[in-house]
């Protein structure tokens, strides 16, 4: 079968590989879309950097490089393993891809989402979204609804890393937000939020392209390098401040910028990854009694709420999605990486 296989630093290939077979307990599924992750990134041009160990096993999965890519994924089940009745041949599925180890202090607290030695089924596994053919638990796998197809299936992922922040921020029906960053973990971030009762949302973002498709969808949105965010966050909250806010954006002026919007005991929630330090200034945090706290993707009621919402209608994708084939993904990489188009799904058949 054909994949897309992660070698080293900026070595991706097209390749020729096994088609795999269930083992007991798992499916095999015939992969339809996968996204291309920020973190797909990450791992492409700086392995070491993104928790990549180029040379040993994954301490959960046992898995070596090269590997199989795509954790963001959804397909059809062609076959069952061994032992397995939770599903059926034909069902179209979304993929919940963590390996947790089970025993750390995060997987005793149930997050194991926040496993210390956390692996990803087309990070640090056998297989991945980004070939014809993977095979994965049975316990992993999410049957979609009718009304949710395999596209949008596909960014049950994603999306669920936002709807995960919005827990995480604790805010209420008929609260107030701020996000700073409109990329699709903005996005998600907009969905989720409106999903939870949250419409009094203003989103933060210097893009001129991005806070077009965010406008399309029909967010509020503010250009914060020249607009003035704290007068259109007073406006938006009659002075208050927001009661949460939101960093998808992983720079360090949307932190300080989020954190300075926040009413009295409100959060802000780092769902973003950084590549660089940040200074605050913690006397801020105090004298409003407001918190940070971060959010690490998800668990799997994550993935089920957001598939019921995605069946609900919440979800629209007009405008920012679009499509690639194996061959176009290391461009496509190439393309995010200079800060050009929105969020990519790659087709197993195009």
């Amino acid at each position: 079968m054909r994949a897309v296989v992660f070698h080293g630093k900026e070595d991706l290939r097209v390749e020729e590989t096994e088609e795999p077979a269930p083992g007991p307990g798992q499916v095999k599924l015939r992969n339809a879309y996968s996204g291309i992750c920020g973190s797909d990134l990450h791992v492409y041009y700086a392995p070491a950097e993104a928790g990549l160990d180029m040379e040993n096993p994954h301490p959960v999965t046992g898995a070596t490089l090269p590997q199989i890519l795509g954790h963001e994924f959804s397909g059809t089940v062609v076959e069952l393993g061994e032992g397995v009745d939770s599903v059926a041949v034909g069902d179209r599925v979304a993929v919940w891809p963590i390996y947790f180890c089970g025993t750390c202090a995060a997987c005793r607290k149930g997050a194991v989402n926040a496993c210390r030695t956390i692996g990803f089924h087309g990070l640090t596994s056998h297989g991945g979204g980004m070939a014809e053919f993977t095979t994965v638990d049975a316990s992993k796998v999410h049957v979609l609804p009718e009304s949710v197809d395999l596209r949008l299936g596909a960014l049950v992922e994603p999306m669920a890393v936002a709807w995960h922040a919005v827990e995480r921020s604790g805010v209420q029906p008929g609260g107030s937000a701020v996000i700073a960053g409109a990329g699709p973990i903005g996005i998600g971030v907009w969905f989720a939020l409106k999903g939870h009762g949250v419409e009094n949302v203003l989103v933060s973002e210097p893009s001129p392209e991005r806070r077009s498709i965010a406008a399309a969808l029909g967010a509020n949105v503010v250009d914060p390098t020249s607009e003035d965010l704290a007068a259109r966050v007073a406006e938006l909250t009659d002075g208050d401040g927001v009661d949460v806010a939101f960093d998808a954006a992983g720079v360090g002026p949307a932190v300080t910028s989020a954190l300075s919007s926040l009413a009295p005991l409100g959060r802000l929630v780092i769902v973003a990854l950084h590549e660089r330090t940040t200074e605050i200034f913690p006397t801020q945090l105090v004298m409003t009694e407001t918190e940070m706290a971060g959010a690490l993707g998800y668990l799997q009621s994550d993935f089920d709420a957001v598939i019921a919402a995605m069946a609900d209608g919440l979800y629209d994708t007009t405008g920012w999605i679009d499509e690639v084939g194996f061959d176009g993904v290391e461009a496509t990489i190439h393309e995010l990486r200079a800060g050009r188009g929105m969020k990519y799904l790659v087709s197993s058949e195009a």
